[in-house]
Formats: structure tokens, sequence, C-alpha cells
């Protein structure tokens, strides 16, 4: 977890910023508030919405006794920051300047509800309380002092800096904590939590681990364990934990939601409804526990109950982002006028968070779409895509190679000298691919036969490939696929029988069952090698609808290529690049299904499917949209009608803007169609 892999939070010229904004930190730990405030003002005029610098700015008018000038340079930065612990203990302070006491608590109280690690907001609190004759209050305030007066400066620190999203910095100082006191359970906590707000989650999880052994009673840290097992689709380990958490404190929220989080990992549904219903009642405005409760309602049909549960959490939080989008990403809902027209109003606001911008955008992409007002409604997606690839550390080269290794890997001859390996067991059924290719209507209609259980998007082989790529891999010289050369006929079996074992919990007892990640179209090497009587399903669509598709999705997680045009049509170019590959050195172990030969002969495609996973063929596959399973992925609620055919073709209202697409997809408008030997399109 390098500071790298955090996204500037300033302009191009933040080395220069950084510099100065250190420099005018030593003029006022020095005392030269006039220098330090001259400088400030300068560095203001050129970087206006910089955060360090207002905070600077206005610290040192505060100090000048210029509290005015102060207060109006606060609220330039809440204008723009509004989340930074920071500037509400500065206007705390200076409502302590002006004698103003119950501002100043508000404002201080506001802070440390932020960033609990602000040892000095707390003392004022205490001072403040106790002259107000609050004696109850300031005790609870002396803790806090008190607590964090036994920790490691360092760490207390970090852990402020945490709080306001400065993850480098906060790493930086924890990391050097630990090199002098390896065994410091909050040092090691804190790093675990800035792996999760980077998305490190394996680091995190042996942290966690490590710190658990040293205090097996610290329940922040088994929640935080929990949190990353979920994260990790390891529902079974997180709900044990949460177990231990909930027979000690049993009507801890927080515990009980992220068991709620487990229940739908493990497809419990309705014990998730009841979870979230009952946590509403005690808490009937939390937006989170009214959108969580709602993509459940999603994933069971329930479309009515969710778009309300959807409604009342925008209702709750008026600028939730997530809320709007997951009412556009139900794919068949409407948004009424005075929806859209608040929502670009909100979108138009300076001071909104980028997390909730980018959700507007897409969704706002969305409801003009369905009015056909294609120029607007590009403007948003082309929008939210940027600022969503500006957050992304992805890099294609890392995919590019990774393909290459596969290829120079995985020969015909390397597969034929480890014939009959793996486990022989047949009842994994492989839907791979890229998202937004039909891969969810496939699923559906063999998940209606009676010997065919439909789970989800299982995250089994991705967790192996990390394995298999050891700890802190390098992504310039990766050690899978190329490790696969050197491993055992036991080893491959004992993956395979792992992975069957895993997957336990989400099946039922079927004869064969779904897993439906795209992603393992890269991995298909190693899948024959653990499973080698598994079945494989390419689902493969035409790649101007299929890479339209996904730059005006916003996923949940993971499918970083998707948000700007090269970085998709490089990935599907990759993608055809692999399969043919697997074609070519695993004949027959792949059936290709082209989305658009499904819509346009539904009972053909079924029983091609049905036939290559050997199976008989039944009506309730073709009435697949009856079915009652649960449904996690976008398209949950287009699958639930029959087939229609509207949706083929929907990129061409966007063609006068999608040139840059075609020209970086090339020959791939004709090469997704070449046909494979055995299995004739």
């Amino acid at each position: 977890m390098s500071a790298a892999a955090e996204p500037a939070l300033s302009p191009p010229e933040e080395p220069r910023v950084e510099r100065e904004v250190r420099r005018i930190r030593d003029l006022t730990r020095g005392g030269e508030h006039a220098r330090a405030l001259r400088a400030a003002e300068a560095l203001a005029a050129t970087v206006p919405e910089n955060r360090d610098v207002l905070y600077a700015l206005a610290f040192s008018q505060r100090h000048l006794q210029d509290t005015a000038a102060a207060l109006a340079t606060l609220e330039r930065l809440e204008r723009v920051h509004p989340h930074f612990s920071r500037l509400h203990e500065e206007r705390g302070l200076c409502y302590v300047a002006l004698r103003d006491a119950p501002r100043a608590i508000a404002s201080l109280l506001q802070a440390v509800n932020l960033n609990p690690a602000l040892p000095n907001s707390w003392a004022m609190l205490e001072k403040l309380w106790r002259i107000g004759g609050d004696r109850a209050s300031a005790d609870t305030a002396a803790e806090h002092v008190a607590t964090l007066g036994r920790l490691a400066p360092e760490v207390v620190r970090a852990t402020s800096l945490f709080a306001d999203r400065d993850l480098g910095p906060a790493e930086a100082l924890v990391r050097a904590r630990l090199r002098h006191q390896g065994d410091d359970v909050e040092a090691m906590r804190l790093l675990a939590r800035i792996g999760i707000a980077r998305h490190v989650l394996d680091d995190a999880e042996l942290l966690l681990e490590a710190v658990l052994d040293l205090a097996p009673t610290y329940r922040a840290a088994r929640h935080d364990h929990a949190f990353v097992l979920v994260e990790r689709h390891k529902y079974r380990e997180a709900r044990a934990q949460l177990e231990r958490l909930l027979a000690e404190d049993p009507r801890h929220r927080g515990y009980r939601a992220l068991f709620a989080a487990t229940c739908v990992g493990l497809g419990e549904q309705a014990r998730a409804i009841d979870l979230y219903r009952e946590l509403l009642g005690e808490t009937p405005q939390s937006a989170d526990l009214l959108l969580s409760l709602a993509h459940v309602l999603k994933t069971v049909g329930d479309r009515d109950a969710a778009v309300a549960a959807y409604r009342a959490a925008a209702a709750a939080r008026p600028e939730f982002g997530d809320a709007y989008w997951s009412l556009a990403n139900l794919k068949t809902y409407r948004f009424e006028e005075g929806e859209v027209v608040r929502m670009r109003t909100l979108e138009a606001r300076v001071d909104l968070g980028a997390d909730d911008r980018i959700h507007l955008c897409f969704a706002l992409g969305k409801a003009l779409e369905d009015r056909a007002n294609h120029a607007d409604s590009w403007r948003y997606y082309e929008r939210g895509n940027a600022l969503k690839r500006a957050t992304s550390g992805y890099r294609p080269e890392v995919i590019e190679s990774n393909t290459r290794g596969q290829i120079a890997v995985c020969t015909r001859e390397f597969f034929t000298a480890r014939a009959g390996w793996g486990a022989g067991d047949r009842s994994p059924i492989f839907i791979v691919g890229l998202p937004r290719s039909g891969s969810t209507l496939i699923e559906q209609i063999l998940a209606s036969h009676s010997a065919v259980e439909g789970t989800e998007e299982l995250a089994d082989v991705h967790r192996i490939v990390l394995e298999l790529q050891g700890r802190e891999p390098n992504p310039d010289d990766p050690r899978y696929p190329r490790v696969l050369s050197t491993m055992t006929a036991a080893e491959f079996r004992r993956l395979g029988e792992r992975y069957l074992t895993d997957t336990l919990p989400y099946r039922t007892g079927r004869p064969h069952f779904i897993d439906k990640m795209p992603n393992n179209f890269r991995h298909i090497g190693l899948i024959h090698l653990m499973l080698p009587n598994a079945k494989v399903i390419d689902a493969r669509r035409e790649p101007m609808a299929c890479c339209f598709g996904n730059l005006k999705q916003l996923f949940a997680n993971g499918q970083e290529f998707s948000y700007s045009i090269d970085d998709i049509a490089r990935y599907y170019r990759t993608y055809l690049e692999l399969m043919r590959h697997w074609d070519a050195v695993l004949p027959g172990k792949v059936l290709r299904v082209l989305h658009e030969e499904v819509v346009e002969d539904l009972e053909g495609s079924a029983r091609r499917i049905l036939d290559f996973c050997e199976l008989p063929f039944e009506t309730a596959c073709l009435e697949f949209y009856r079915s009652g399973r649960s449904v996690r992925t976008p398209s949950a609620e287009q699958v639930r009608r029959p087939i229609y055919r509207d949706g083929l073709n929907q990129w061409k209202h966007y063609e006068p803007w999608l040139d840059a697409l075609r020209d970086a997809l090339g020959d791939a408008l004709t090469r997704y169609r070449e046909p494979v030997a055995g299995h004739p399109l």
C-alpha cells in the first residue's frame, strides 16, 4: 500500500503546492503568523479550492486575531471540502475567541464526529462543558482525551489523517511506528483500515488476524475483520466472527447490519430482509439501511418495494447519489420530471462529494436516455466515466501482459501433458465473458432447469489466483500464470476440491451449479487444470453494443476497465485474443453463445446450451422470466421479462459520439464472430 496508489487531492501543480504548504506550517509553528498569512494568501490566489491552503489561511487569520476573516475563509473551505474535520475544529476555536460557547461546542462536536482523533477539540469541549456546568458531557470528553493520551502520538496523528482521507501521510506515520513497535495493535489495526480504504483487502485481513492473535477481546478489530471477510466474499468466516460479537453484544447495530450482509452473501435473502427491517424499525431514516434493504428487495424481484425503499433513501439523504443510481440501475424505472430536475440541481453543486457526483452522473445519463435526450445523456455518461476513471489505478498493460503470459504458458502441449489432472467433479458450469454481454440471460435460462443451481458471480477463482500471485505481486513480472508450470497434479486436485467445498454455501443440492463471474475468462486454463470436467460458456455480444453497455454502467466494485473508451476497447480486444487461444489449445472446452442469436432464436440457443451441458431439454428454460430465483446483477429486472429486442442496438442512438470507440475496436468489429472448430455459430 504505497502513497502513490492514492489519487491526488489537488491540482496538477501539487508538488509545488505541497512544498509551500509545508513552509507555511513551519512558519506557523515558529509563531510567524504574519509571514504565514502572506504566503497563504499568495498561494490561495493560484489554487483557490485547495483544502490545505484554505485551512492554513484561516489558521493564520485566527492567530492574528482577524476572526471575521478566518470565519469567511472557513465558509469558502466548507463549500468545497465540507467533511474536512479540521475546518470545523478551527471554526470552533474561532467561536471560542468570540466567547460564543454554544456555536463553539456545536462546531467542535461536528469536528470530533467526523474525526474522533482530535485531542485539542476534545480538550476544549471538556473545558467549555465544565464552564457551562454540564459535568456528564465534560467527563465524556475527558475520557476521550485520556484514551488518546494512552496511544502513541504517531498513531493519534495517523488516525486523524486517516479520518480526513489523507491516506498516504497516515500510512507513512503508522508504518514508521510499527518499525519501532511491531506489536502495537492500534497501529496494526489502523494500517489494516488504510488497506481497506485502498481496497488492499488481503493485507488488511492478515493484519487484523495478527491483531486478534495479540488482542482476542478487541471487538472493534474483530468487527473490522468481519467487514473485510464480507468484502472478500468469505461469508461463512465473516458470520463466525459476527456470531461471536453478537453473543457479547446482541443489540449492537453495526454487528447486526453486517450480519445481514452475510445473509445476503449466503443467499439467505428473506432473513436479510427481516434483519434490515428490524434495524429500520429503530432508525427509520437511515439512508444506508434503506439502500441495503432495497438492494435485497431488488434481488428477490420485489420491484415495487425496492423502488419505495430507494426513494426513501434519497429522501433521508437528499444528496445520496447511490440511491438515484440504484433506481436507474433497475433498468425498468423511469424518473419523474421532478426527480430529474432535483438530480441536475444536486449534480451542479460545487460542494457535492465525488462519489455522489459520479452516481448522479450515471443516473442522469440513464434518465435522459429514457427521454431520448441523447446529447445531454452522453454528456453525463462521459462526465461520470471521466470522474470514475480519475479515481482508478487501472493499468490496461497489466491485463495485456497477463494475456501474453497465459498464451506463453498454457499451450496445447502443456495441457496434453497434464491430461486427467484436477478434481473430476462435473457439477460446475462457468459463464464467462465481458459484463453487459448477455451472461445473466444465459444464467437465467440454465438456472430454470431442474438440475441446475443459479448462484452468483463467485469470487473463488479470483481468490485462488491472488494466492498463486503471491505476497506483494510484481505487476511487471507476475508469478501467475508462470507458476502453473511448476505445480503438481496433487496441487491442482486440492485447488479443485477446495473450490467445490468453498462454493457449497451457495448450493442446495442440485447436480450442477453456475459460477457467473465474467472475468474468469482470463483463467480458463487454471479452471481446466483444477476442474477438467467443468463446462465453460463464453457469453459474447457485438462489440459496439457490449462496450457501450459497459460505458453507461457504474459497477458496485471492480470492472475498472469500463470507464474509458480506450480501456474498454483494449479490454475487449484482449478478451478476443485470449478466447481465441483457449479455443485453439482446449478445443471443445468452451461453448460460444452470441447474445444476438439468443434474442433472435431463444429455443434453438437454449437447446444448444443444454446439449453442451449434457442436460435434457426442459420447457421451463424458455420461460426463464417466471423463475423466482434471486438475481444480483444489473440485469436482474430485465431477465424477469420475456425476451425483447429493443436493447440490441441502443448504442446507435449515441453513434455521433462513438467514433473513437469504433476506431479503437478495429477489426474486433468483425473478428468477434469468427467460427470455432467443433462449435459452428
